[in-house]
């Protein structure tokens, strides 16, 4: 049986967050850089990407996937149910966008999109304390890194 180690040292890893909702975005982002070094990641194989929302993700994953010098894309964003479809539309889209940019590339892209009803679900679901979604999205990117090198190319 085939498993990566979740393990950062020695792997690069780029992360891109969205600012809209940043109130939770930046609770992910803590999570996912503190299960980064916690895995033994150095600072500068960590790189982090800004972009407006989670609509303009799959575009910035896309970019630092295909470059070749990192061995997971993180994504990280939130998306709140309002009264109108622009949630289905944005959470929907930028799903298949990120699956799309691992089938295209390779390199895997994990999903760390909230995609919640309420503010206070995003808020249980971003706690830097316990349970937070980022860090186990690093978690995701650094086994599967680890997976992909052993399977190879």
């Amino acid at each position: 049986m085939l498993e990566g180690e979740v393990v950062a040292r020695g792997r690069k890893v780029a992360i891109v967050a969205a600012r809209f909702n940043d109130f939770i975005v930046s609770s992910l982002l803590k999570g996912a850089t503190s299960a980064w070094l916690e895995r033994g990641g150095a600072a500068e194989d960590l790189l982090i990407a800004r972009v407006p929302g989670a609509f303009e993700l799959p575009v910035a994953a896309r970019r630092l996937a295909a470059g070749g010098r990192y061995d997971a894309v993180v994504a990280l964003g939130c998306v709140i149910r309002g009264g109108t479809p622009h949630f289905e539309y944005i959470s929907n889209e930028c799903a298949r966008g990120l699956q799309q940019v691992g089938l295209d590339t390779g390199v895997p892209v994990i999903f760390g999109v909230l995609t919640v009803d309420t503010v206070e679900q995003a808020i249980e679901r971003a706690a830097v304390s316990a349970g937070n979604k980022g860090g186990e999205a690093m978690e995701a990117a650094l086994e599967m890194a680890g997976l992909m090198a052993r399977l190879g190319s």
